[in-house]
């Protein structure tokens, strides 16, 4: 019978009398083993990281199983990127069409052929304007509006994003898409450089609004800074820089994560009893004295709280029709009863201005 051995390893070596390598070599440490996290962070997102990059980084050092983010983030934007982990990433799709707020700074006499600073100089002009032009000028373009996105953007032709094409000097003919951009306010304005803030829809392209706004001032003008302020009812406030993340502990780092229910908190809620979550949950459709509604927050007791905590667990979403409340998007028993353990330690989370009153 063959005995069983051990494989020898580098620091094995010298006592096996293998001698020293010719070449020092140094160990990968052992990868950490990931974790079953359900929650939203908020990052505020670096210039110079694309949206993925980010969300990699940090999917790492929470040492996440599943992850997602809630839209794009050009690399020379910065701002508000929430990352939704585990159960959470099953609700993404509400951040992705969500109303979103930017602070744009514009260079004015000036057009490139990105739109932003990262192009070149297609033209320069004398900048002459006045306050109440500019006012006019942002007015312009306040509501629904039809913008032509830009080439250098990802928006995909033939399953090819758009800036591929124009880095090879090719021009894709673009349908025009109809926006809203709720509203535009001057934050500063000094001689050739204006900065604004943008209260748009999904989908709008501040970059192209910028150009819109200098042409409409008769000089031209290009994007030079671009900060993401707002998501939904989410903002920058409890919003995590990458610096600071990695220079906290594991504990420190969960405490950040936000409830599973926070990108859906403009929805309106019923609280289900104990018996009817159970059948919920296995996705029958349950009776209901709520009027048609196209998206419902879904909760249940939570067995495991105590006074000073979460007295509720977050079921999933639902719409209702004719009297039923019919299931949309569950959480797995397990995502429910992650919820349930981790009650002890989660702290209590912080109303969110804006969200519907409790119905029944």
């Amino acid at each position: 019978m063959n005995a069983q051995t051990t494989p020898l390893t580098i620091q094995d070596a010298p006592a096996a009398g293998l001698g020293a390598p010719a070449v020092a070599q140094t160990a990968r440490p052992a990868r950490l083993p990931r974790r079953s996290l359900h929650g939203v962070l908020l990052l505020d997102k670096p210039l110079g990281w694309s949206s993925n990059d980010a969300l990699q980084k940090v999917k790492r050092l929470l040492r996440a199983e599943k992850a997602g983010h809630t839209g794009t983030l050009d690399p020379l934007a910065t701002g508000l990127l929430p990352l939704c982990f585990g159960a959470a990433t099953k609700f993404s799709q509400v951040a992705l069409d969500a109303d979103k707020r930017y602070t744009a700074t514009l260079k004015l006499g000036v057009r490139t052929t990105t739109g932003d600073a990262e192009g070149e100089v297609l033209s320069t002009r004398p900048v002459s304007t006045t306050a109440d032009a500019i006012v006019q000028a942002c007015a312009r373009f306040t509501g629904p509006i039809d913008q032509v996105p830009p080439m250098h953007s990802a928006l995909k032709h033939q399953g090819r994003a758009l800036y591929e094409y124009a880095r090879e000097g090719v021009d894709i003919e673009r349908a025009s898409r109809r926006v809203t951009i709720h509203g535009i306010d001057i934050l500063d304005w000094h001689d050739d450089v204006l900065m604004i803030d943008v209260r748009c829809s999904k989908g709008t392209y501040i970059r192209t609004l910028a150009e819109d706004i200098g042409e409409a001032l008769g000089c031209g003008a290009h994007l030079t800074a671009l900060r993401r302020t707002g998501s939904g009812l989410v903002s920058l406030d409890g919003a995590v820089t990458l610096e600071a993340l990695q220079a906290m502990s594991e504990p420190e780092r969960d405490l950040l994560l936000k409830p599973l229910d926070v990108l859906v908190m403009h929805w309106p809620e019923t609280l289900l009893s104990d018996d009817e979550a159970g059948r919920f949950l296995t996705g029958l459709r349950r009776r209901t004295t709520l009027p048609n509604m196209e998206a419902v927050r879904v909760y249940g007791h939570n067995p495991a709280a105590t006074r000073d905590q979460r007295p509720r667990i977050f079921l999933g979403s639902a719409h209702v029709k004719e009297g039923e409340l019919i299931p949309s998007r569950l959480l797995s028993p397990l995502e429910v009863q992650g919820q349930i353990d981790a009650t002890a330690d989660a702290p209590i989370p912080i109303p969110i201005a804006g969200a519907p009153a409790t119905t029944s």
